[in-house]
């Protein structure tokens, strides 16, 4: 029986020895690595993690103990051990485990996470509590040199330090978020690693020299005295110190002996600690070593889909080709956005800031006033994050900057913390946002020339992918939809963006690509009401305050004549682990619509009227 079998539970961990951690940690990684090939997931991540995550178990007493992942995506081994090893084959299914922490599915998992720069302060809730309550159990918070490119963990940091609390700080270091770190602190951090060499050279030194007869010890006090000097010269920056919370680092994060030794040593400690860990991104898997961006996330079968995000990629070079006032700005994610070859062209002209999304928002709010044309590509989950700076910085002065919102609308695997599915609703709340949304790639290149001389906050949407449906030249014009198929039953389908127009493609209605969320063409919806017919509205993101709600506000402005339902999601998270089942949960699917208009009844849905 192989040790990965022998394990459920963090006592069944406790009783191996250090060499068979070793041997243990080579079979989770082989595990991970089989899952994630067949289901998909966050590889690198995992792998560069599966060495500490073991050596906290082993010293710390899970569920008692703490311990919080910062996003949750490096949380992989942390589950195997807790239980979750047979469960873990349903990564990303419907029905099996989440891929980050979540507290429902185990009392292991602290708490629920998916966004980066959170697990300090979380920590620090955890501890304050805990010493309110006068109990005695430990708090683990484990960050990644990515995450400490977030202003929420310095707003952390500075509380932790003040507060004296007691709690460990993991910094796990891989020099990586998604994509390569930048900034300031991937720089200070990089002094930091020179820790790890001092030391070493310190004890094989050290060694070295005590071995020699009657002068060695002599020697080594003499050299002790240099110690700080030499400490200075390699490390000249304390900033955790500096903060009042004590730094010890960097050590090896694969190595379980030292990494345990460490642990222990500072388990008992009185003060709060930083414990700086240097890892692999992608340890153990070559391929996934030599290229961990790509190896980050992981797709298991994917369907025959386009890229928006190809679209982009070309389209924003383009625009900064013919003018010169085009900057591009992404939190970490330059692949994943598609602004990747716009960095390579024009290095000076796109900016990565790191995973701080509400910085990069205000600082294209100042770089619009300073007469630039910002583009800030975001994923949809993470353009929350930085709600105010929209809200506030951007719309209050109303300022041309423009958001390309990918993996709008429900995205399936990643579960319940990353679903796009409330961007419609509070952007369409903000004074004087415009929303847009394609039904391909073709129409979002002309939004994206649309929006080169826009003088105003505008919001493009998008999922990851697109099929060609219905493929024509029509030019865009703003709040002017376009009627892509009729049908004599008087049903029409008022379908928001490339899914919702596939769907309605399956069935015998009359269809309206709804280019444009807000403003909404009010001509055309006048001229519908009057007719009696069946409007029925399909959106991806939730019902409340969405695209249905404002074509019912504008209906009974007017005097509504016709029947008006809407379909889209309640207005509650989703945790499917798939799109289709998302959709089947929102009652998005071929066989609801084909009810709801053969009986021109809700079916149950939320009626608009």
């Amino acid at each position: 029986m192989s040790y990965l079998e022998k394990i459920n539970s963090p006592a069944d961990l406790k009783k191996l020895s250090m060499n068979e951690l070793e041997i243990y940690a080579q079979e989770v990684r082989a595990y991970i690595i089989d899952v994630v090939n067949k289901n998909g997931g966050h590889l690198s991540s995992n792998l560069g993690s599966v060495d500490f995550t073991i050596a906290l178990h082993y010293v710390f007493d899970c569920p008692r103990d703490k311990i919080i992942f910062d996003v949750g995506h490096q949380s992989y081994a942390h589950k195997i051990i807790t239980g979750r090893r047979d469960a873990f084959v349903g990564l990303r299914v419907d029905g099996g485990i989440s891929g980050f922490e979540n507290m429902r599915e185990s009392d292991c998992d602290a708490f629920s996470t998916g966004h980066s720069s959170t697990s300090l302060s979380v920590g620090l809730g955890y501890a304050r509590a805990r010493d309110l309550a006068g109990e005695n159990y430990n708090v683990i918070s484990v960050i990644g040199d990515g995450a400490l490119t977030g202003g929420m963990s310095y707003e952390a940091l500075n509380n932790i330090g003040e507060s004296g609390t007691r709690m460990i700080v993991i910094l796990n270091d891989n020099t990586m978020s998604i994509s390569k770190n930048v900034g300031a602190m991937s720089k200070y951090l990089g002094k930091l690693r020179l820790s790890k060499r001092y030391r070493s050279l310190k004890t094989v030194f050290k060694r070295g020299i005590d071995g020699i007869p009657l002068i060695g010890p002599a020697l080594v006090k003499v050299t002790e005295r240099t110690k700080s000097w030499i400490k200075r010269q390699l490390i000249t920056n304390k900033m955790f110190e500096q903060l009042g919370i004590k730094y010890y680092g960097a050590f090896d994060g694969h190595n379980i002996r030292e990494t345990v030794q460490i642990l222990t040593q500072i388990k008992s400690g009185k003060q709060p600690v930083v414990l700086h860990l240097i890892t692999n991104k992608g340890n153990g898997l070559y391929e996934a070593e030599k290229d961990p961006e790509k190896y980050h996330g992981v797709e298991g079968s994917t369907e025959n889909m386009r890229k928006y995000s190809s679209i982009v990629s070309d389209k924003i070079i383009e625009l900064a080709d013919r003018d010169g006032k085009v900057v591009a700005v992404t939190a970490a994610m330059l692949s994943g956005t598609g602004l990747a070859a716009m960095h390579e062209k024009y290095p000076s002209r796109c900016f990565d800031v790191g995973i701080a999304e509400q910085h990069a928002v205000s600082m294209c709010a100042g770089l619009a006033a300073a007469g630039m044309k910002p583009y800030f590509a975001v994923y949809s989950s993470f353009l929350q994050r930085a709600y105010d700076q929209v809200l506030h910085d951007v719309c209050l002065n109303r300022l041309p900057v423009r958001f390309l919102i990918d993996r709008a609308g429900a995205i399936g695997a990643d579960g319940v913390t990353h679903q796009g599915l409330f961007d419609i609703s509070y952007l369409r709340q903000m004074p004087y946002m415009t929303i847009l949304s394609p039904k391909d790639g073709n129409e979002l290149e002309k939004m994206l020339d649309f929006s080169l001389t826009f003088d105003g906050p505008l919001a493009i949407r998008y999922p990851k992918g697109y099929r060609e449906i219905f493929p024509s030249d029509a030019p865009f014009s703003l709040g002017k939809w376009e009627t892509l198929g009729e049908s004599k039953n008087k049903v029409i389908v008022l379908a928001v963006g490339n899914r919702m127009i596939d769907l309605a493609s399956r069935v015998d209605c009359s269809i309206v690509n709804v280019n444009s969320i807000s403003p909404i063409d009010t001509a055309m919806l006048s001229e519908l009401n009057r007719n009696g017919n069946l409007l029925i509205t399909l959106e991806d993101g939730i019902i409340s305050g969405g695209f249905g709600e404002s074509v019912s506000h504008y209906l009974r402005s007017v005097g509504q004549k016709c029947k008006l339902i809407g379909l889209g999601f309640e207005n509650s998270y989703c945790d499917k682990l798939t799109v289709k089942s998302a959709f089947a949960s929102a009652g998005l699917t071929e066989d609801n619509l084909r009810k709801i208009i053969a009986s021109h009844t809700p079916s149950g849905k939320k009626t608009l009227e």
